[in-house]
């Protein structure tokens, strides 16, 4: 407990004061908060003498503040007013009937809304949100209801069912690809035009690791395009801006309808996956369950293996 509220007794008195203050009267504050009116005079002495102050000049059918007691109501008044406001936001987002789903740029353009009219058909009555974030957000803190996750299925505050597995591959435009007639080997990369995604907070695989994997070691990679979202990566892919990295389950509806080419005999499968998380801390909605459910099948892994 606070220091300071360790001297007061209970911090239920502050509540009885700041009743008895705004009605002005002892026995109208036990009316309101269902008390006998000799137990909120006790309340308000006990308050008092812990304080050392006199609160209140009582009268025969009213009391009033005394200007010590003004300056306590003043800041007990503020304090409950922003108690209150907390509560009715998180009695608000335990109450919503939205589901919230935060993802990725590119997962949310190139995965998901391609499937939305699937999921609309199963369920017509789920309310989803779809959530962009650089970074990966406190599902509690922020009410989300669900959450796309890059990693090992191991975090401490989540439930992971995996999705995908974390499969990279190089793609480029059908005209760029036609273009590379001399791209015989993974080597023969270094010197076509990479475009680089460099998050700032999100840690992600670099072409130089990739090529690292692929045993070519000490690559002297070309400058390129330098971009900050996956989003964009791929849209300049796509645009004939170069060679970008695919991760498979984003870029397959993009390679199937002719948008992209892929060398995908030079997968990387890095060993994590991509994973829909929600909260180990409150319980999930019925209708983020149903999204929950969807999600997982029509991903790669239909039963979360």
């Amino acid at each position: 407990m606070r220091k300071s509220l360790s001297h007061i007794h209970s911090p239920r008195n502050l509540v009885i004061f700041e009743t008895a203050a705004r009605l002005g009267s002892f026995t109208k504050a036990a009316e309101s908060l269902h008390m006998q009116q000799p137990s909120v005079s006790a309340a308000i002495k006990q308050l008092e003498e812990a304080l050392g102050v006199q609160l209140f000049y009582r009268g025969h059918r009213k009391v009033d503040l005394t200007s010590a007691g003004e300056r306590l109501f003043s800041g007990v008044t503020r304090g409950l007013n922003e108690i209150e406001a907390s509560i009715n936001a998180v009695r608000q987002i335990g109450q919503s009937t939205h589901v919230t789903l935060n993802a990725s740029s590119a997962f949310s353009y190139y995965w998901m809304i391609p499937k939305m009219a699937d999921l609309h058909a199963r369920h017509p009555d789920v309310d989803l949100r779809l959530q962009s974030s650089d970074r990966e957000p406190d599902l509690d803190a922020e009410g989300i209801s669900l959450g796309i996750r890059l990693g090992n299925g191991n975090w401490a505050d989540c439930h992971a069912t995996l999705i995908a597995e974390e499969i990279i591959y190089p793609v480029a435009s059908p005209q760029v690809m036609a273009a590379a007639y001399n791209l015989h080997g993974i080597a023969d990369l270094l010197d076509k035009r990479l475009i680089h995604l460099e998050e700032p907070v999100r840690q992600r695989p670099s072409w130089a690791q990739w090529f690292s994997y692929h045993n070519v070691r000490h690559a002297e990679i070309q400058a390129g395009l330098r971009l900050n979202d996956y989003a964009l990566v791929l849209q300049a892919a796509v645009s004939g801006e170069g060679f970008a990295f695919g991760w498979d389950h984003v870029v397959r509806n993009l390679v199937t309808r002719g948008l992209l080419e892929a060398r995908k005999e030079w997968s990387w499968n890095t060993g994590n996956g991509f994973y829909v998380v929600w909260s180990k801390n409150r319980p999930l909605s019925a209708q983020a369950a149903k999204v929950r459910d969807w999600i997982v099948s029509v991903s790669d892994f239909p039963h979360g293996q």
